[in-house]
């Protein structure tokens, strides 16, 4: 079966490789990726924006940085006291 059947052009990885903003969409969507998963380890442990902010001994307007998708700029080191703060690991790895 022929896999490209009923497309138009090359595939949406293939149009970000080429426009070069494919490294920007990625770092974007992952740090969207665990803003959400941050969220929801907050409300399954019923932590608070305030508490979160006391866990990670951190100011409530970093935290709001933190948790906006669009910011990129968070260190691993913040994400890493984020995951802690909610008893979580975070974990990279390179594929």
């Amino acid at each position: 079966m022929d896999e490209n059947k009923g497309r138009i052009g090359g595939s949406f990885a293939g149009f970000l490789d080429e426009t070069g903003d494919r490294a920007e969409v990625e770092s974007r969507a992952i740090k969207a990726l665990i803003v959400d998963q941050l969220k929801v380890a907050m409300a399954e442990g019923k932590v608070t924006k305030t508490e979160m902010a006391r866990r990670m001994d951190t100011p409530r307007a970093q935290l709001d940085r933190l948790l906006d998708p669009e910011n990129e700029g968070v260190t691993l080191m913040t994400l890493q006291r984020a995951a802690r703060a909610v008893g979580r690991e975070l974990r990279l790895e390179l594929t």
